[in-house]
């Protein structure tokens, strides 16, 4: 186990990637390297890039890469797919229009399939993140699905995120109706070619402006920028932002640090526990006796699986739940 930790830790590209593996597969024994490389964790800075499919999110992120390793950055990316219905794998491949940067050592690119998670992120996905924050990847850009109404999780985990849209098709108010609104650190209008980017962003400045909420908590105004990603030159105001934000966030007071900081833990604890909880108590419930007999009693039209559920629910399912909490917590059965 030291070894392979060790090899993480120098950056060895194809340790890590059997470890990406292997937390994708679920196998158990990888909890304990997380555990060993957690300590190593929080010295990358994360940048969130979401929006609706068909914006250009990969080619500005292809644009992005190139512009952060001029500077001697190491990067990696998580590109977050829809999952295949037959093999449970990313099916976009956003890997193929990043490709001129494979032969970089100092570029690792990682598709990910959301697997039914909506909102962007799965645990897996996080985990990753660690591993790969572990590796000493300066920054870690994470591309979400770009699933609507539930495209809000990368806030939870990025220290910046960029809402990118087009002109046309709504897809301005869209981005608000969302969450985008509420998430962006930075929003970026791309394809301007199209025309009617300047209404786009007036339409999304105006509301920010009228955020009052955002204006009294944030002193930051993130800022809207109209692009081509397909132009690396237009790619600099984009990583100028994200500087600034950087260097936003490095100037808060030390509580407020502390305080955004823990928000992210948080958060990252509750989804672990959360997907244990899932995970194991459904484990337990499908192989009871008494699973069984509802299925049974299903089949047979006894009962339905509408009442068979509310039999599970109530009695087995909490107490089981209340029994690992505190099985876990060493109270025994009758804490």
């Amino acid at each position: 186990m030291d070894n392979i930790i060790d090899k993480v830790l120098n950056a060895d590209l194809k340790t890590v990637a059997h470890l990406i593996r292997d937390v994708e597969d679920g196998i158990p024994e990888v909890q304990e390297y997380l555990k060993a490389l957690y300590p190593h964790t929080g010295k990358s800075y994360i940048i969130g890039v979401t929006g609706a499919p068909g914006v250009g999110k990969s080619t500005l992120i292809d644009q992005l890469i190139g512009k952060l390793r001029n500077n001697s950055n190491t990067v990696a990316v998580i590109a977050v797919d829809p999952t295949s219905p037959f093999s449970d794998g990313a099916i976009l491949g956003d890997r193929i229009r990043m490709q001129r940067h494979n032969l970089d050592d100092g570029v690792f690119i990682k598709s990910m399939a959301t697997r039914g998670h909506f909102g962007g992120l799965t645990q897996s996905t996080r985990s990753v993140i660690n591993i790969l924050d572990a590796m000493g990847s300066g920054y870690i850009i994470v591309e979400t699905v770009g699933v609507g109404q539930d495209e809000v999780d990368i806030v939870k985990t990025a220290h910046t995120t960029v809402v990118v849209t087009m002109p046309g098709m709504g897809d301005g108010l869209q981005a608000i109706k969302a969450g985008g609104l509420e998430i962006g650190d930075i929003f970026v209008i791309n394809k301007v070619h199209l025309g009617g980017a300047d209404n786009t962003a007036a339409d999304i400045s105006l509301m920010l402006n009228l955020d009052q909420r955002r204006r009294k908590e944030n002193n930051w105004t993130p800022p809207v920028l109209k692009i081509e990603a397909t132009s690396s030159e237009e790619i600099n105001s984009l990583v100028r932002e994200i500087e600034n934000h950087k260097s936003f966030l490095q100037s808060l007071p030390n509580p407020t640090k502390a305080q955004i900081a823990k928000s992210k833990i948080k958060n990252e604890l509750l989804e672990i526990t959360q997907a244990r909880v899932i995970q194991e108590t459904l484990k337990e419930i499908n192989e009871s006796e008494e699973f069984i007999t509802l299925v049974d009693d299903i089949f047979e039209k006894r009962t339905d699986p509408y009442s068979a559920s509310e039999k599970i629910m109530p009695q087995r399912f909490l107490s089981l739940s209340f029994a690992k909490i505190n099985r876990g917590l060493g109270l025994g059965e009758k804490a």
